[in-house]
């Protein structure tokens, strides 16, 4: 028997799933199996499939969103967005399949041909975060199954459930359950199936840590397609604009969105110093407004727990922690009730501090930095060694031409919030947030691999040098 696992709601502290680890040895002898078949079903057959999926889903969407806000703690509003989300990524994905590695075929000499066809690699572990359950893992295993791999999904030990419903949906479609199967268990068994030597690709998202040693673990082994997406220390820097309310806002939807459990969030915003007075006093104001509240609460509320306990200590420390080097409080990270993970948005100015620490403190907590220009702006942008999202916030059109091109981050905004990428898009990051091969509609590229091919029906060939006679 596999050890135990247990799931907790955050905004209750009720158990709501159990469960036990699986086996990872024959998790994977499974996968390969279904690979097999899968891979030889032709290619519309697998794209019907998943538009069935869509449908199951639809049929399904009031019970998933409210097993996602139950799980996770985000509000209901933002659990219906999430089961969009995961419908929506089919249809992208088909488009992104076709135009990314679809099949290209040219004449040639003497009656030949050579044609471009991609290729599955086989066995796909996807290790999904807590944060979006759903739609992360989600946008890896649609565009693998296209491609015609088989899926081992290994979701967060803190999300289990959702994963649970998730992989149920695939099997009420129609695809096997040997083709995309749902293995639990903790940080051991995520070990064992990024190791393991029928696994041929790992698409990750989740924490830094987590990713390098992924990385880590892999290096030796260049054959094992490996696509990391993990997070960032973000920067929101505003300029000045005449639209202070709306500047605020963006700045309250890039950090604390998802109770700032987005990988896009916004962790620092920068500003110039004829803008502070300004912007600073009204995002402290509408912070102060925010609901806070479970799930399912009347009014409805802009943020949930985070996802757990351990989570609201750490931030807790890290707040008093930025306190204790010089950090000025804006708006301090209240707890109300010390059981239970509802935390009220932090904001503090750091400034003055010497060294401000580069870390992605994932939740709701934001660090404000005042700098004299723009120049310093972007200095103080590019201080990390993530690369995600960054967002500016005023100027002008040069000036944000200027922020594009001198900002390390693989998604660069204008007047927009630093989350809430599209799937129609890239996403992925530099440095520390990943490695190069960006998700959502370039996750096709990482799911297949090119073959080129010369052929003719009958050999016809002669040696016309070289001989003797």
């Amino acid at each position: 028997m596999g050890e135990e696992l247990v799931s907790v709601e955050p905004a209750t502290g009720n158990i709501m799933w159990r469960g036990v680890a699986g086996d990872v040895d024959v998790t994977v002898d499974r996968a390969r199996q279904g690979f097999r078949r899968w891979a030889m079903e032709p290619l519309a057959r697998r794209m019907e499939l998943l538009r069935r999926f869509v449908n199951v889903v639809r049929k399904h969407d009031g019970a998933f969103a409210e097993l996602i806000a139950r799980e996770t703690g985000k509000p209901l509003w933002e659990a219906r967005t999430e089961v969009a989300a995961v419908m929506g990524k089919v249809e992208i994905s088909i488009t992104a399949y076709a135009e990314r590695t679809g099949f290209t075929r040219r004449d040639v000499d003497l009656g030949g041909s050579m044609s471009l066809r991609h290729k599955p690699h086989g066995v796909m572990a996807v290790l999904g975060p807590y944060n979006f359950p759903a739609h992360l893992p989600n946008g890896h295993i649609v565009p693998a199954l296209i491609a015609g791999n088989s899926i081992i999904l290994k979701p967060s030990e803190k999300t289990p459930a959702v994963a649970d419903f998730l992989v149920r949906c695939f099997h009420e479609a129609g695809i096997a359950d040997d083709v995309v199967q749902c293995l639990h268990g903790g940080p051991d068994a995520g070990k064992a199936l990024v190791a393991h030597e029928d696994v041929n690709g790992v698409l990750f998202t989740g924490s830094a840590r987590a990713g390098i040693a992924i990385n880590r673990k892999l290096a030796s082994n260049p054959a094992k397609i490996v696509a990391l997406e993990m997070g960032g220390n973000n920067p929101i820097v505003a300029l000045p604009t005449p639209l202070i309310a709306d500047a605020a806002a963006t700045v309250i939807q890039s950090a604390f969105m998802t109770s700032g459990q987005r990988c896009t969030a916004a962790r620092r915003l920068i500003v110039v110093d004829r803008f502070y007075d300004d912007l600073v006093p009204a995002v402290k104001a509408l912070a102060d407004r925010l609901i806070v509240d479970e799930p399912f609460a009347n009014p409805q509320p802009f943020m949930g727990p985070v996802i757990d306990n351990a989570a609201a200590d750490q931030l807790g420390d890290a707040f008093l922690e930025l306190m204790s080097r010089g950090g000025r409080p804006l708006s301090h990270l209240r707890r109300p009730d010390p059981n239970l993970p509802l935390l009220e948005p932090g904001i503090i100015d750091v400034t003055t501090l010497e060294e401000r620490p580069d870390v992605e403190l994932f939740g709701p907590l934001l660090q404000v930095v005042r700098v004299a220009d723009l120049d310093e702006a972007i200095a103080e942008a590019n201080a990390t060694r993530y690369g995600l999202s960054a967002s500016l916030i005023g100027g002008s059109p040069e000036d944000y031409e200027r922020f594009w091109l001198e900002v390390n981050a693989g998604i660069i905004n204008w007047n927009k919030p630093t989350n809430g990428a599209s799937s129609a898009a890239p996403f992925g990051g530099i440095g520390l947030s990943g490695n190069h091969r960006p998700a959502a509609f370039y996750a096709a590229d990482y799911c297949a691999y090119p073959v080129a091919s010369n052929t003719q029906e009958q050999p016809r060939a002669a040696i016309a040098m070289g001989l003797r006679d």
